[in-house]
C-alpha cells in the first residue's frame, strides 16, 4: 500500500520539474551544430544531385558514344580485315567498264582506243563514239559467235586484212563515221554492211570485195569519196545508198547487164546516187533492168 501511494506521489511531481535552461555557450554550440549539420545535408544533396548525376549522365553517354571492348575490337576487326579477293577472269575488266547482257557488250562513249577483250559468248558488239583507231586480227580470234559489230564514231584509220576472216557468223557490221581510206576483207555472210562517212575512195575497194557477199542486202557507202559505183554488186541487194561521192560516170553494167536485155534485177527497192556530180539522164539503158529508177540528177 505505502508502494503504491509513493509511485503516485511520484507521477504528480515530475510534471512540476523542469529543466534548467540551457547557457548561452551552449545555445550556440547546439546552434552551430545544426548549421553545420544543416549544410552538410545540403552539400551531400547537392554533391548527389550534380555530382553523381553527373557520373550516372556521363556513364550514359559513354555507353552511346563509345562502344565496349567486345563491339570495339569487332568494329576493329572488320575494318582492319581485308575483303577476300574476287575471282576474276578475263572478261571481268570489260564487263565492269562495259555493260555485259545476254551475249550482248554495250561499250558506248567509254573512250577506249582499242577493242576490249570479250566474254567469249558475246554475240553483239556496240563499241560506239570512242577513240578505237584500229581493227586487228587479234581483237576477235577467239569471239567466233559474233553477229553483230557496230564502231560507228570511232578514230578507225586501219583494218589490218583477216580481222574478220574468222567471223563466220557474222551478220551486221558497220563502220560508219570513221577515217577509213579503204575496206577489209568482208565475212561471208554478211546481210547489213554500213560504212557511210569514211574517206573511202574507189580504189580502196577492190574489185571481188562484195562478189562473194550473196547475203548482202544493205549497202551504206553514202558520204565518201567514190568516183564509181563498186564492181560486182552482188544479186541478193536491196538497198543501195551511194549519194554524196564523187561518183562522175556509170555504166550499162554497173546495174544491169549490158548483153542481157531480158536481165531483171527484181530484189533492189532504192539505189540513192544523189548529191554526185554524175547526170543519170545521159545513161538511160543502165537502169533498164531495175524497177524503180535510182534517186539522182536527170538533168
Amino acid at each position: 500500500m505505502k508502494t503504491l501511494q509513493s509511485t503516485l506521489l511520484l507521477f504528480l511531481f515530475v510534471p512540476l520539474i523542469k529543466p534548467a535552461p540551457p547557457s548561452q555557450q551552449d545555445s550556440r554550440n547546439i546552434y552551430d551544430y545544426g548549421t553545420d549539420n544543416l549544410e552538410e545535408t545540403f552539400f551531400s544533396q547537392d554533391y548527389e544531385d550534380k555530382y553523381l548525376d553527373g557520373k550516372s549522365t556521363k556513364e550514359k553517354e559513354t555507353m552511346i558514344i563509345v562502344p565496349d571492348e567486345k563491339s570495339f575490337q569487332l568494329q576493329k576487326d572488320e575494318t582492319i580485315t581485308p575483303l577476300p579477293p574476287k575471282k576474276e577472269n578475263d572478261e571481268m575488266p570489260t564487263c565492269l567498264l562495259c555493260v555485259c547482257l545476254s551475249g550482248s557488250v554495250y561499250c558506248e562513249e567509254v573512250d577506249i582506243d582499242a577493242v576490249p577483250p570479250l566474254p567469249k559468248e558475246s554475240a553483239y558488239l556496240y563499241a560506239r563514239f570512242n577513240k578505237i583507231k584500229k581493227l586487228t586480227a587479234k581483237d576477235f580470234a577467239d569471239i567466233p559467235n559474233l553477229r553483230r559489230l557496230d564502231f560507228t564514231g570511232n578514230l578507225i584509220e586501219d583494218i589490218e586484212d583477216g580481222t574478220f576472216s574468222k567471223l563466220s557468223l557474222l551478220e551486221e557490221l558497220t563502220l560508219a563515221e570513221n577515217q577509213l581510206l579503204k575496206l577489209p576483207v568482208l565475212p561471208p555472210k554478211l546481210t547489213l554492211f554500213n560504212a557511210k562517212y569514211n574517206k573511202i575512195k574507189s580504189r580502196g575497194i577492190k574489185a571481188n570485195t562484195f562478189k562473194k557477199l550473196h547475203n548482202l542486202s544493205f549497202l551504206y557507202l553514202d558520204h565518201n569519196a567514190l568516183e564509181s559505183v563498186p564492181l560486182n554488186l552482188p544479186e541478193s541487194l536491196r538497198v543501195i545508198h551511194l549519194q554524196f561521192n564523187n561518183i562522175t560516170s556509170i555504166t550499162d553494167d554497173t546495174f544491169c547487164k549490158a548483153n542481157d536485155t531480158s536481165y531483171i534485177r527484181d530484189r533492189i527497192e532504192e539505189i540513192r546516187l544523189e548529191g554526185n556530180p554524175v547526170i543519170l539522164g545521159k545513161h538511160p539503158n543502165s537502169f533498164i533492168c531495175l524497177k524503180r529508177l535510182p534517186i539522182g540528177s536527170y538533168i
